[in-house]
């Protein structure tokens, strides 16, 4: 098991409204284009992760368990690795439903997407001073 945690903060034009990815960058700008992004100003991207994590996020045999952390409030994101993952972004980290992968792909055949996260986390991430945790953990 390795786990790693990402800190990251909310923005008034967080939407969360797409149905196949979940992501967070670096950029502490956001338009409302960016409609699967849950948070800015990340404090690590693809490339900043441990190289443990990378390691083991690009086993095909890893699963990642992503724990989206808001206040008091816990969502659970289920994915895969896999050997192909390139983890290069310096910017994004990319979590998603399909299995393509590019350099902001962290987890790819995950069972959530932005769009299912409960509304009352998103409201909370509309206020620049939320903080948020992405906790993963791979298995």
């Amino acid at each position: 098991m390795v786990q790693e945690e990402i800190v990251f903060y909310g923005h008034g034009n967080i939407q969360s409204f797409h149905t196949r990815t979940i992501e967070i960058t670096k950029d502490p700008n956001l338009t409302l284009r960016g409609d699967c992004i849950i948070g800015v100003s990340a404090n690590k991207s693809c490339c900043d992760i441990s190289d443990k994590l990378k390691h083991s996020l690009k086993d095909d045999n890893s699963s990642i368990i992503i724990d989206v952390i808001v206040g008091n409030m816990s969502f659970i994101i289920n994915g895969l690795g896999n050997s192909r993952l390139l983890l290069l972004s310096r910017h994004d980290i990319v979590i998603r439903k399909s299995s393509f992968i590019c350099e902001r792909t962290m987890a790819i055949q995950c069972d959530k997407a932005s769009s299912d996260i409960p509304r009352e986390m998103i409201v909370s991430l509309q206020n620049p001073e939320t903080m948020g945790l992405l906790r993963i953990t791979t298995v």
